[in-house]
């Protein structure tokens, strides 16, 4: 029997916990609020031998139609945002800022904190569904920012040791889209918290055309609020913010990663379609690396906005986003994905990568 302060429940669909509203049942399903709490959950699993699935806000997930055989863990500990600050020796005022944040937040709320404040940092990330507890995992990034910059620690359980341990950024190892959480170390740690640092010297930068065209008109640079509500325009104008009743927002949000390729496969490319290089979207990632847009690639093979293969599609306004049109499953966007990676993989020589997490078998 689960710990009397648990509820453990039996054969609960995950549709519902996911943007996407596709995937089978856990086999079980636990909502933990504390810490107490949640080593009870995975002593309960692993003294039946259960795998262990921690769920946050379903937005960066992509559930089969069998579902989990093992616990699924809705981590939801919450609790008040401690906010801190840093001096230099050389400066007699604060330089910066530091926010203690629960894993169990929303992460636009936290955004919205910050940008409020009048602290840049975060506020291109406005709009990205979730928790804060699963902004580390993906090291999530839109409008030239990624959230990695801005961290100064994780706070997790180990679940190789079932102690509460802090790893610095550094030892997160993050990346573009990556961190130790979803690579090397996945389902060892279980985030708890976050703590940020915020430069309060820093000021906000436009670095993607989007955000220079939103102020183009503009002769002074705009407020961090200003950016956060930009983007959250921007964002639903592609149909990238989660709004409830809006067919286009049944979806992960961005479906591939935007690969990063050697310089050459740039120049292929430009070959085979006999474009000049720099006309084709691309940005530096490294010596000798460029990173391109995936939507581009997509377009360019034929994936157009509105293309659809059944009850899976793309998104009517933004190339990325596959989206349930009503009653897809699982199987149904496989197949979408499957297609769609043959294709720009023969045309282009790119294997697209997968970004939402894919659970079950």
């Amino acid at each position: 029997m689960p710990p009397r302060d648990l509820q453990i429940q039996e054969n609960i669909p995950l549709a519902p916990y996911t943007t996407f509203r596709i995937g089978g049942p856990a086999r079980f399903f636990c909502e933990v609020t504390t810490r107490e709490q949640l080593l009870e959950a995975v002593t309960f699993a692993r003294e039946r031998s259960l795998p262990i699935f921690v769920l946050g806000g379903g937005s960066n997930l992509l559930v089969t139609d069998r579902g989990f055989d093992g616990l699924v863990l809705r981590v939801k500990i919450e609790g008040a945002i401690t906010i801190g600050g840093g001096y230099r020796d050389d400066r007699p005022k604060q330089t910066s800022v530091t926010y203690d944040v629960p894993g169990g937040m929303d992460w636009d709320a936290f955004v919205l904190k910050v940008a409020k404040a009048d602290i840049t940092g975060i506020e291109c990330l406005a709009g990205i569904p979730g928790l804060v507890g699963g902004a580390p995992i993906q090291n999530i990034g839109a409008y030239g920012q990624e959230v990695s910059t801005s961290i100064l620690w994780v706070h997790v359980l180990d679940l190789e040791t079932l102690n509460f341990v802090s790893l610095t950024a550094e030892q997160c190892g993050f990346a573009y889209r990556r961190s130790i959480f979803n690579t090397t170390h996945r389902n060892r740690y279980i985030v708890i918290s976050v703590t940020f640092r915020m430069d309060l010297d820093a000021t906000p930068s436009l670095r993607y055309a989007d955000l220079k065209d939103y102020f183009s008109s503009r002769t002074s640079a705009p407020k961090p609020i200003e950016i956060y509500h930009a983007v959250r325009n921007i964002r639903q104008g592609k149909g990238m913010l989660i709004v409830e009743g809006e067919a286009d927002c049944r979806s992960a949000g961005s479906f591939f990663k935007n690969p990063v390729v050697p310089t050459a496969v740039l120049h292929n490319i430009a070959a085979t379609l006999t474009l000049p290089a720099d006309k084709i979207p691309h940005w530096t990632a490294g010596e000798d690396m460029v990173k391109l847009p995936a939507a581009w690639l997509l377009e360019r093979a034929g994936f157009v906005k509105g293309f659809h293969l059944g009850e899976a599609g793309i998104s009517s306004r933004h190339t990325l986003a596959l989206i349930n049109r009503g009653h897809a499953t699982f199987a149904d966007i496989a197949l979408l994905r499957d297609t769609i990676q043959r294709e720009v993989a023969s045309r282009f020589g790119i294997q697209l990568e997968q970004e939402p997490v894919q659970v079950g078998l």
